[in-house]
């Protein structure tokens, strides 16, 4: 595990930064083969990466500092972007994500729903890459096993600095490895058919569904809601009820209409 991978003069080339640049980039290149597959709006699919993709660190970011880790942020302002230091929600990632690129397709004139089922394996690969990051960075950590089984991460990273030696589930690889899994589910659900919209209802689900079971694994965050669930097992739960509402209801309006 290496933080950094090299300096500039003084400037630290991070890990973290440079997979985080290749997810964007590997999953706009996949957005753009689905999109020419599709054989529309392929032209735009670079530009959509762009926006999407910065939008989407924004708010991955910011979604962490005002929901999770805002009472020490508050007296910190000036280390708010410090992405480095650890702390990017992907659910507040995909929420501004997705609104900049609904904006950007009602201002081109793109069908919204299509746009939206060929980025959604794009997207979900993105997301398995980012995990990498998180691996290489020490952050997005799981819980203690309580056994000898587990990652041991070194000193430099946010997992030793809140866990120190003790082995962590691997909760960033394991949500990885699902994501992949999603992505290649999604490419088979795109070679049936279905409805418009539904390919994107379905990743909304699949994603949520894995990471609500993976937050019991997870250590950077403990806090409860209620003395129930975590926020983003909570978030989880009302993205799998909106998305499957959806997927029904796109299949019978279609069936209806």
């Amino acid at each position: 595990m290496h933080q950094y991978l090299f300096y500039i003069g003084d400037f630290p080339i991070r890990a973290y930064g440079l997979v985080l640049s290749i997810s964007i980039i590997l999953a706009t290149g996949i957005g753009y083969y689905l999109a020419k597959q599709d054989g529309r709006y392929h032209q735009h699919v670079v530009d959509l990466g762009i926006y999407c993709g910065l939008s989407g660190l924004l708010g991955a970011r910011l979604w962490d500092v005002f929901f999770f880790d805002w009472e020490y942020y508050q007296d910190h302002l000036t280390e708010i972007l410090n992405v480095w230091q650890g702390g990017m929600a992907i659910q507040g990632g995909i929420i501004l994500g997705v609104i900049t690129g609904v904006l950007y397709c009602h201002y081109h004139k793109i069908d919204i729903l299509a746009m939206m089922d060929i980025a959604a394996p794009a997207i979900v690969f993105g997301q398995g890459l980012g995990r990498c990051a998180n691996l290489l960075n020490g952050d997005a950590f799981g819980a203690p096993t309580g056994s000898s089984f587990g990652i041991l991460y070194p000193p430099s990273t946010l997992a030793y600095h809140t866990y120190g030696t003790q082995p962590l589930w691997p909760a960033e690889i394991w949500e990885g490895q699902l994501d992949f899994v999603i992505f290649a589910i999604l490419l088979l659900f795109r070679a049936f058919p279905h409805i418009k919209g539904q390919a994107f209802a379905l990743y909304v689900m699949l994603y949520s569904l894995a990471r609500f079971f993976l937050e019991y694994l997870r250590g950077d965050y403990t806090e409860l809601i209620l003395g129930m669930f975590k926020s983003a097992q909570m978030t989880s739960i009302v993205a799998f009820v909106i998305a499957l509402s959806c997927f029904a209801g796109l299949y019978f309006f279609k069936r209806t209409r």
